[in-house]
């Protein structure tokens, strides 16, 4: 598998692409006005201790405040003798006591935002901090090391806790090997941790200097964030369009991986770098509902507030054998595209997939293993139910920022969100009944109706002579303007 990470800056935007095999696989968009809060670690004051809902809220300088959890609270607090880190001890459970005993209004506590703001939920928020490298993860109070479950291979795991037995490692930091640190050297993991306790050093510092609420520890930006995190050994290119972005890349690549010998290719012209690489019109079609299979077949993806469906139909693919062939091979390849778009999208809660009904209990389980093995290829956390006896999947993945579409769009002003509006008829019908009200049983002149110049078409037309019954019934005129301007939900009156 070939990876090439394509990086575009523009003003009010940098957008970066993943391709695999010259497929987008991964799409992400970072703007000025809406920066990336996850991972920034802030000193706040608890504004409200609710423990009718179990949570804490806290100010943290920012538009929201954001809710931690109480049962989440560590047991004690923070260590600030020479050389001490969070007196953290995540394996014993607290002691019971009230929650007025453990956070108190006006308190000052240092958290970590694990989830975004989404809508008018404002950020989730922990006490217990944890700072990413490359390959490790400083847990600092957790005197425990951890290896990513997908590095599933018994012998490496076993190589990696004997490598870091033989390290020097900081009393009270504990550390989690992430899955990119498979196969790496004791010196690579030691550079990772170096830099962990520096950082964490300076974080440190940061929090006794100011004062509460204030940011402490920001996240990297997008650029750094995708490299970090998506930069593997298959990574055949980095591709930039702008000078300062190659440089910056170039600074971050010596820092985190100074063993990588590949250059960042600068690509300038007339084409857009996204435009060069013909990805623009897949981005765009990320944000379409529905989304066409190879095989002819399409899925609809629908997302609202409480989960996302998506709805696998076998469109004009008819097989070649029958009904059950047609609906398990439809199936296999909306499995792997399903997957894909998860992922493109940042699609997070809930998700529900009725695939195509199989009375075959092997093509189920087929089906079933297809999306179990695409999902793995995703960094957030997924769980997956079996296929029930319905053809549906229910699914969680992890949601720690606002869907891609939600980031590109807004709510529609008209329909708010419902994704329709109403018909000609039903605002024919309204309008009439509006103009009822407006008369309210008594005789006016004259009564001057603005619609818009559809509905307004219908009134003159179809619906005449209710018109005219009701200029009798009140000894008044009605004028029905056609007012191009108008949405078509929109009635204006004046008498």
């Amino acid at each position: 598998m070939q990876k090439v990470i394509l990086i575009s800056q523009e003003i009010g935007e940098v957008r970066v692409a993943i391709l695999e095999n010259n497929t987008l696989e991964e799409f992400f968009i970072e703007r000025p006005e809406a920066l990336k809060l996850c991972g920034n670690v802030y000193k706040g004051i608890v504004k409200a201790v609710v423990p009718g809902i179990g949570a804490a809220f806290i100010h943290l300088g920012i538009a929201k405040d954001g809710f931690l959890y109480l049962e989440e609270e560590p047991v004690t607090d923070f260590d600030d003798s020479p050389g001490g880190f969070w007196g953290f001890n995540f394996f014993r459970k607290p002691k019971k006591m009230p929650h007025d005993d453990k956070l108190k209004s006006g308190q000052e506590v240092v958290v970590q935002i694990v989830k975004e703001p989404i809508r008018n939920k404002g950020a989730r928020l922990t006490r217990r901090i944890s700072i990413p490298a490359r390959y490790v993860v400083l847990i600092p109070g957790r005197k425990e090391l951890g290896i990513s479950r997908r590095i599933e291979n018994k012998n490496e795991r076993q190589r990696i806790r004997d490598i870091f037995n033989e390290i020097n490692l900081p009393q009270d930091a504990g550390f989690i090997v992430r899955t990119a640190g498979e196969g790496k050297s004791k010196k690579e993991y030691i550079r990772d941790i170096k830099y962990l306790m520096q950082k964490w050093k300076q974080i440190r510092y940061e929090i006794k200097k100011k004062n509460a609420p204030a940011l402490i520890h920001q996240e990297l930006g997008l650029i750094e964030r995708v490299i970090r995190d998506n930069f593997t050994e298959d990574t055949s290119k980095i591709i930039v369009d702008r000078k300062d972005v190659q440089n910056k890349v170039q600074r971050f690549l010596k820092l985190y991986l100074p063993h990588y010998r590949g250059g960042v290719d600068l690509v300038r012209g007339k084409k857009s770098l996204f435009d060069k690489y013909k990805i623009e019109q897949e981005i765009e079609r990320t944000f379409r509902r529905k989304v066409t299979l190879a095989c002819k077949g399409h899925i609809v993806i629908e997302q609202t507030e409480g989960l996302v469906a998506i709805d696998v139909n076998s469109g004009r693919f008819t097989g070649d054998y029958n009904l059950e062939e047609t609906a398990y091979r439809t199936n296999c390849e909306a499995a792997r595209e399903i997957a894909r778009q998860i992922r493109l999208r940042d699609m997070g809660g809930i998700i529900i997939i009725d695939f195509i009904d199989m009375d075959n209990k092997d093509h189920r389980k087929k089906v079933y293993r297809i999306l179990e093995e695409a999902v793995k290829r995703d960094r957030a956390k997924t769980h997956i139910l079996q296929i029930s006896r319905l053809g549906l999947v229910e699914m969680t993945r992890q949601r720690m920022r606002p869907s891609l579409e939600s980031a590109v769009y807004d709510m529609c002003p008209y329909c708010e969100g419902r994704g329709v509006v109403r018909s000609v008829i039903t605002m024919s019908i309204k309008t009439i009944r509006e103009i009822r009200k407006a008369l309210g049983g008594q005789r006016r002149k004259t009564v001057e109706v603005k619609v818009n110049p559809r509905v307004a078409e219908r009134l003159l037309k179809q619906e005449r002579n209710n018109l005219r019954n009701i200029e009798k019934e009140h000894k008044s005129k009605i004028i029905i303007n056609s007012t191009p301007e108008m949405h078509i939900e929109d009635i204006q009156i004046s008498k």
